[in-house]
């Protein structure tokens, strides 16, 4: 190997450490790889920046703005109301659910619509009584498939296109995928529908009007010296039979007593640790002769002017490896945590010394614009009111519905490009009136449009270097008895490991170049690897972690890592068997 692949291959490394152990946001560190590579001679300026200068990324700011105006004006809510006044069992609920969920995904960023769609599913599991660990799992794989329906489906398929056209082939027309993805997404639809009752446990969600024991949220208060409680027994002082509240610990002078008996005697200055109910936790704060212990970022609200939110932690967020303490939360945010919940483990630790970790569930109580303030930025995955209302629908939706189609209808008969059409509806949202500029702006999630950008470099670093080749050659070599299928087996495989280690994004323009190379081995058109790398890098089924809308779900539905892996692996199985034998029939080799 030369200096130059020996140099490509520590940074990668180094980049994929970083993202492994959640050291920086996953666009600071592709970045930040790209930047080392320009310095140190592997790609020039132009090979860096490339990126920048590529439809993709541009196509999917536009859509991203498309996407929110849909949200704003509650465009889906008709569709959605039809949903949950349907279904009276789980396969009923998932047979109206899942449908809708894959066409909305197929044209639209599929981030909104399960945002949108999670505090809805929810509250209707809470009023059936059911989990929603039933429904939310199902309901991001959904839009995960239905990103394989279409080029505008997801972010990765525009990424490979523009990969395609700078390296001199035809870009993906906009429903090329269709006629692999549908049939996809239908028979996925079927199999979430018939194992989904089956494999996916119950588990607990804190909703607010949930009325069974819920998943475990932690608080710490502290007796107050001299107050209503010093001196009084557990019962006696009314902590023993708190509705949907628990006290599991006393520490007193740094000894633990636990558990606590009834008739435990309080003295000032205890601490206790309570374990309930997000909404029940919340009622300790007025429990007279309590105090929060987090002083440093809690304070009292009038709860008939405030509401409760639950926000989910993403990879992107500022908030990872930090505490609530060093991130001067409540100042930042106009909010109080009143509880955090880490799937899968307790929380025994005070709050505000809680090193905050991807798809951590924070509860909090601030006012009713905090989902309005922090609802598009990366602080958040995820930002749902407890117990809120679901959107109402906007007069301007008819606006949104004629845009929408005219960002589709051109590009598809071929008129204008992608690129073009989505700008144009962009826009156009705006001169209508339905975004206001600031709006438009804050719904890009400039975080991916920098990783995309930056990525194109990495790819470039990988093909100039000559890695790409070596590679290749080597995929020659072990897949040779197979001939081009077994290669196509080879990238594929590759690709769902990659994708779970440096985001979807990432693997793609880490792997076309590789793509090419094979492809050039074998003496073969390099479409169809390159369908087999947008399909596979964009169905992430088997982690929380390899795709957003994984992630969304983690907290809300209650779920633990490995319950991805029930569901995801035959899903992942379905997806790797559909490319190998459909993929070289509709892009022969």
């Amino acid at each position: 190997m030369t200096g130059n692949e020996w140099l490509t291959v520590a940074v990668l490394a180094v980049m994929v450490a970083v993202l492994v152990r959640d050291l920086m946001a996953p666009s600071m560190a592709v970045l930040g790889a790209t930047v080392v590579l320009l310095v140190c001679g592997v790609i020039d300026s132009a090979q860096a920046l490339s990126g920048f200068s590529n439809p993709a990324p541009i196509t999917i700011a536009a859509l991203y703005i498309l996407a929110r105006a849909v949200e704003r004006t509650g465009a889906l809510q008709p569709v959605l109301t039809g949903i949950f006044g349907r279904g009276t069992s789980d396969r009923g609920m998932l047979t109206s659910l899942l449908p809708p969920t894959v066409g909305a995904s197929a044209f639209l960023n599929n981030t909104p619509i399960v945002a949108m769609l999670i505090p809805q599913v929810s509250d209707w599991a809470a009023r059936r009584g059911t989990s929603p660990s039933r429904y939310l799992m199902p309901l991001s794989f959904a839009a995960i498939l239905g990103g394989a329906v279409t080029l505008t489906g997801t972010a990765t398929n525009l990424v490979i296109s523009g990969l395609l056209e700078a390296h001199g082939h035809p870009p993906i027309g906009i429903f090329e995928f269709t006629p692999f993805g549908l049939p996809l997404a239908i028979v996925g639809i079927v199999l979430i529908t018939l194992l989904a009752p089956r494999l996916l446990p119950d588990r607990h969600a804190a909703r607010e009007d949930l009325g069974e024991e819920q998943r475990e949220y932690v608080v710490n208060m502290e007796v107050v010296p001299g107050g209503p409680l010093d001196g009084k027994m557990v019962e006696e002082g009314g902590l023993r039979h708190l509705q949907g509240v628990f006290l599991i610990e006393i520490v007193r002078h740094g000894n633990v007593i636990a558990p606590v008996a009834p008739t435990t005697t309080l003295e000032g200055g205890d601490e206790l640790t309570f374990v309930g109910i997000a909404d029940r936790v919340v009622d300790l704060q007025g429990m007279q002769g309590l105090t929060s212990t987090e002083h440093e970022h809690l304070i009292v609200f009038d709860t008939s002017q405030h509401t409760f939110y639950e926000a989910v932690i993403g990879a992107a967020s500022p908030l990872v490896g930090r505490t609530l303490r060093e991130s001067s939360f409540r100042a930042t945010y106009q909010a109080a945590v009143v509880a955090i919940h880490r799937a899968g483990e307790r929380v025994k630790a005070k709050l505000g010394s809680v090193r905050l970790q991807v798809g951590d569930t924070l509860v909090m109580l601030t006012d009713p614009g905090f989902g309005d303030r922090w609802r598009d930025h990366r602080d958040f995955l995820l930002v749902a009111e407890l117990g809120g209302t679901p959107p109402s629908v906007s007069r301007k939706t008819w606006l949104v519905g004629l845009v929408t189609l005219g960002v589709i209808l051109p590009a598809a008969l071929g008129w204008l490009e992608i690129v073009q059409t989505a700008l144009l509806g962009g826009f156009a949202l705006v001169l209508l009136g339905v975004l206001s500029p600031s709006e438009a702006r804050d719904a890009v999630d400039m975080n991916v449009v920098v990783l995309i950008a930056a990525a194109f470099g990495l790819g470039a670093a990988v093909e100039s270097s000559g890695l790409a080749d070596r590679i290749g050659h080597g995929m020659v070599q072990v897949f040779e008895p197979w001939g081009p299928i077994g290669a196509l087996l080879g990238i594929t495989l590759a690709a769902v490991i990659l994708r779970e280690l440096v985001t979807n994004k990432g693997a793609a323009v880490l792997l076309f170049p590789i793509c090419l190379a094979t492809a050039q081995q074998f003496g073969v058109d390099a479409r169809p690897f390159a369908i087999a790398l947008a399909i596979t890098v964009a169905t992430s089924f088997l982690t929380p972690i390899g795709y957003q809308t994984n992630t969304m779900v983690y907290g809300p539905g209650g779920y633990r890592f490995g319950d991805y892996m029930r569901l995801g692996l035959p899903l992942t199985i379905l997806v790797i068997g559909a490319i190998l034998i459909f993929v070289p029939a509709i892009w022969p080799f």
